[in-house]
């Protein structure tokens, strides 16, 4: 039997500065491969620059808006002293956060009719990891 417990990781290739990639079918296909029935699949993102969130997942022009959203919330400023000059990324990655946690119920991830689980990206292009631990009840 397959350890219910051990943690699975994730890797997503991201091709833009920023970006939004749908995960949702990855994070599924760990819930399948453990088994879990019910129980609840943490997330998290190991980097300092990416974060995780639940969004709308049918129009994409949601992922676009969010992007100019937090593009007016953190813009490139003079006065940011972090010598990478990637200062917008590490706020936004703070802002929209390292982790997220899903339920699952009869095999699958509990999200709204139009909600899907994404790896945002504020530094790319990179190779970033998502982290994944089913918990089972």
């Amino acid at each position: 039997m397959t350890d219910r417990q051990a943690i699975d990781q994730i890797e997503v290739s991201t091709h833009h500065r920023q970006s939004f990639q749908d995960i949702t079918a990855e994070i599924q296909a760990a819930v399948d491969r453990r088994g879990v029935q019910e129980g609840v699949c943490f997330l998290f993102c190991p980097h300092t620059t990416a974060a995780l969130t639940l969004n709308e997942n049918w129009d994409p022009d949601v992922r676009h808006d969010l992007g100019i959203g937090l593009d007016i919330i953190s813009p490139p400023r003079l006065e940011y002293q972090h010598g990478e000059e990637n200062s917008p990324a590490h706020l936004k990655s703070s802002l929209v956060g390292a982790s997220q946690f899903v339920l699952v119920s009869k095999g699958k991830l509990v999200l709204g009719s139009w909600q899907g689980i994404y790896l945002a990206e504020f530094d790319g292009p990179r190779r970033r990891k998502v982290l994944v631990k089913l918990v089972a009840d």
